[in-house]
């Protein structure tokens, strides 16, 4: 998977602000099918600027901690089936 380097993070801001007024000059005009496209361009955008700000300041991704499981269900008991 391809990385974005946090440089270019005010270029990717400058992108959406872009795709936004497009959008709604879009709408203002009618282009439905515009709108469509530009939108997906837009989520696309929005998806690598959220990854992005995942990132540390030095391009690696950062870590997560998700916390231990908590198991609440006792264990299915086995009965010795031999016959």
């Amino acid at each position: 998977m391809l990385q974005l380097d946090p440089q270019q993070r005010p270029h990717l801001i400058e992108i959406i602000r872009n795709l936004r007024e497009r959008i709604t000059e879009a709408h203002a005009n009618g282009w439905l099918g515009e709108v469509e496209g530009l939108q997906v361009s837009l989520n696309a955008a929005m998806v690598k600027l959220t990854s992005l700000n995942r990132t540390s300041a030095d391009g690696r991704p950062q870590l997560l901690d998700l916390g231990m499981p908590l198991f609440t269900d006792p264990p299915a008991h086995q009965s010795d089936s031999t016959t």
